[in-house]
């Protein structure tokens, strides 16, 4: 196992990590009943989208090996958006049922491309 195969295991695992952190945290407060964005949340929704990013360099893949395009487009968009709803309402005290619902949704919406999108 080469150098650039580790480095992509060790950025898949961060990746995961960050999504497991945000759907834990964000399900978290919405049992809770106390529908806030924390840290964890924000921190979380970065390291998706800085891991995910790095993900899709190629890092020694050869061009059958990558992902398409496309797809790599729609998760950027989606990681985008989640950054950015959890990034500008992490400092209200309480956000909308619908925002934090909607967080969700993208995130499970994300993973869902990740695992049938071919």
């Amino acid at each position: 196992m080469s150098a650039v195969d580790i480095l992509r295991l060790v950025l898949r695992y961060a990746h995961l990590i960050g999504f497991a952190a945000l759907l834990g945290a964000a399900v978290a407060q919405y049992v809770s009943g106390k529908l806030r964005i924390n840290q964890v949340m924000v921190w979380a929704a970065l390291a998706q989208l800085v891991t995910g990013l790095a993900l899709a360099a190629p890092l020694g893949r050869d061009e059958d090996d990558m992902p398409h395009p496309a797809k790599l487009g729609v998760k950027l968009v989606l990681a985008i958006m989640i950054f950015v709803m959890v990034f500008f309402s992490r400092r209200r005290e309480s956000v909308n049922r619908g925002h934090f619902s909607a967080i969700i949704g993208l995130l499970l919406v994300t993973v869902g491309v990740a695992t049938f999108w071919q």
